[in-house]
């Protein structure tokens, strides 16, 4: 499955380097070093494994190789980085060419790390069933099924409610500003504060969000409209008279086989390795991850990236 996947990886990254003017004064063009750090991800292996000849079988045997410090001070680089971003867009944009998504989907993704990791940056938080240490990859799927429209990482001590709502400010971000994305927000019960739904409202999103105890009392306290509307459209109308809600909200389900998909096969997105620490490090990782399943994905349904 590497070579398969690879033969559709390297192409990818090279075309996307292609559409920007070449660096000056450097040995190693942006694509050579973004190649080789994928190369590592896509084996599951550090960075200096990928930095050797002998590690990369029959794989374009003309490339010269960076050495891994070149690769250490590369990688923090501008260049690098939007040439990651680019190729992470042209992914995302196979099956979503314009248009106005109404419906999104925001959930988070756990990225442990061992209880003895000396990384100073990983912190202790919820993960699902129980406390460990780690970082969290907060996701946003729109409407493509190969990748996700925004993604935000965190350490694991970081509330959903908090992630989600840099999701927010980061599809403002893409969409212009000025509340041009819009649509709804489908999330779990974790998300049903008040703060976050007037953050969502005030850039032009309604959640959905269903409450941990539906069918109670609001008590005395001043709620924001957008979550008296969100209780509304899942709580509002007897059954069988509006069924707009619970249909719409039943579609929150597909996150979680999104984030299923893209762990569900040998080089996907798994716990993070051991030599995988500190937040520059796991965002590679993680947006490596990303693409690899966002071409696989076009492999399995044959389309073109």
């Amino acid at each position: 499955m590497e070579g398969e996947l690879w033969a559709a990886l390297y192409p990818l990254v090279a075309a996307e380097d292609k559409r920007r003017r070449r660096r000056k004064g450097v040995v190693y063009g942006d694509a050579i070093i973004l190649s080789v750090a994928l190369w590592a991800v896509l084996h599951d292996r550090p960075i200096c494994w990928a930095c050797r000849r002998d590690n990369w079988g029959r794989a374009l045997p003309w490339l010269a190789l960076p050495a891994a410090g070149t690769m250490s001070v590369r990688l923090r680089t501008l260049s690098v980085q939007q040439l990651l971003e680019q190729v992470f867009g042209r992914l995302l944009t196979v099956t979503a060419i314009g248009g106005f998504c109404l419906c999104r989907r925001i959930d988070s993704k756990p990225l442990p790390v061992g209880g003895f990791s000396k990384d100073r940056d990983a912190r202790r938080g919820y993960a699902t069933g129980g406390t460990c240490r780690g970082y969290k990859l907060f996701a946003c799927w729109g409407k493509s099924p190969i990748m996700p429209e925004a993604v935000v990482f965190g350490p694991m001590s970081e509330s959903d409610q908090a992630g989600a709502m840099h999701l927010i400010d980061r599809l403002e971000h893409l969409h212009g500003g000025a509340g041009t994305a819009g649509g709804y927000l489908l999330m779990d019960a974790t998300h049903d504060t008040n703060p976050l739904h007037d953050h969502a409202g005030s850039r032009g999103f309604q959640p959905v969000t269903p409450r941990k105890a539906p069918g109670t009392g609001l008590g005395h306290r001043e709620h924001s409209p957008h979550r008296l509307r969100s209780i509304e459209l899942l709580e509002g109308a007897p059954a069988g008279l509006n069924d707009f809600g619970p249909a719409l909200y039943a579609q929150r389900g597909q996150v979680e086989r999104d984030f299923g998909n893209a762990g569900s096969f040998g080089c996907g997105l798994q716990p993070l390795p051991n030599f995988v620490r500190r937040p520059r490090r796991v965002v590679l990782w993680a947006i490596g991850k990303l693409i690899i399943n966002g071409l696989r994905i076009c492999q399995k349904h044959r389309l073109t990236a």
